[in-house]
């Protein structure tokens, strides 16, 4: 678990990181570099969960790259049930495309992530905050202090 204290938004508890996969932790199918090594920090402190619509088709080595299991989940409303059973005030969720705007929109903090694959605008909007990477994106929380910062009011 991670604890935010944000000035006037209040206390967030986070327990679980939620990532689209492709465009935000892998591009073209493949892993970005120095993700993996910071999901495995991250890891120790929130439950992972990767979703993806397995556009490229290599779901196996990804999950062994990763470290962790994929969800197979191919529609924006697909992503949004599963941070709603997740419980959204626990999640901290990272996405680029236009599919990732409800978990975006509806977990506690939302994170676009700007990587080879672009962000969609409405992904953008929707976002607490913009990354550029996933190194940024997970580094955001692993240093709390910078989400406190940019998120302060």
């Amino acid at each position: 678990m991670i604890r935010l204290d944000i000035p006037q938004r209040g206390i967030i508890e986070l327990y679980h990181a939620v990532f689209d996969v492709n465009g935000t932790l892998a591009v073209d199918g493949m892993p970005i570099s120095g993700g993996v090594d910071r999901l495995q920090a991250l890891g120790e402190h929130l439950s992972l969960h990767a979703l993806t619509a397995g556009t490229h088709g290599n779901i196996a080595e990804l999950e062994r790259t990763l470290g962790f299991p994929l969800h197979m989940i191919a529609t924006g409303e697909e992503k949004l049930h599963y941070v709603e059973r997740l419980g959204p005030a626990g999640v901290i969720a990272f996405g680029n495309g236009r599919n990732d705007v409800a978990m975006l929109r509806l977990a506690a903090i939302g994170v676009a992530i700007l990587a080879g694959e672009g962000v969609a605008i409405d992904a953008l909007q929707t976002a607490d905050v913009l990354a550029l990477g996933p190194v940024d994106a997970i580094d955001l929380v692993l240093k709390p202090k910078r989400l406190i910062a940019t998120l302060r009011e």
